[in-house]
């Protein structure tokens, strides 16, 4: 018996299959590709790029995607900071099941500070957390602004909006970095790319 959180007297039951067993059935790794950078990024574009790539290529993967799960799962949490967190681990604790299951689950959120990033990192196993920065300046992702969201910010409509009124802490350490090329930024299936020859490498497309 156990005590976990708030919950009491339980129990975990293993099964007879196990991540390897699904690993091999899948012919591939359980891994999180944690997508992370400021709104209008690209952020959900490299994942959707991504998926469809690494689908042609016969890889199970799926996508939680930062306003997708807030129509489902995380639909009673707000913006304010400890919401944010409370984000950020209920995504964490989904994409370690997805990585259990052997499946590559695309994350792709702003996650806005380290520590919520870090947490998430260390619930799976040492490798299995591959953390993708989009580094494009703020002056870039405004003048997208694909939903208007930094215009409301910057009329005061929006509070806590994450690189104007409410901090971004870029990664320190993070396994791929994709800055801009000049002014411009490369094709999403240029970076899905540069992902999947990191994946390759890794040997995470091969049981």
């Amino acid at each position: 018996m156990a005590t976990n959180g708030k919950a009491g007297n339980i129990v975990w039951h293993k099964s007879s299959v196990d991540k390897v067993h699904r690993q091999e059935l899948l012919q591939q790794k359980g891994c999180v590709i944690w997508i992370t950078g400021l709104s209008g990024s690209g952020k959900s574009t490299l994942a959707c790029a991504l998926c469809h790539a690494l689908y042609s290529k016969g890889k199970l993967t799926y996508i939680l995607d930062g306003d997708n799960v807030r129509h489902g799962l995380n639909r009673d949490l707000t913006f304010k900071a400890e919401d944010r967190a409370e984000n950020i681990r209920r995504i964490g604790e989904v994409a370690k099941l997805f990585v259990d299951a052997g499946v590559i689950c695309i994350v792709s959120v702003i996650s806005p500070y380290r520590r919520d990033r870090d947490a998430c990192r260390a619930l799976v196993p040492d490798g299995d957390f591959i953390e993708v920065f989009m580094d494009v300046p703020i002056e870039i992702c405004e003048a997208r602004d694909p939903k208007g969201l930094y215009k409301l910010a910057r009329a005061g409509k929006i509070k806590g909006f994450t690189g104007i009124d409410d901090p971004y802490e870029p990664p320190l350490n993070c396994e791929l970095a994709l800055p801009p090329k000049g002014n411009s930024c490369a094709s999403p299936c240029e970076m899905a790319e540069t992902v999947i020859s990191y994946l390759e490498e890794k040997g995470y497309l091969h049981a």
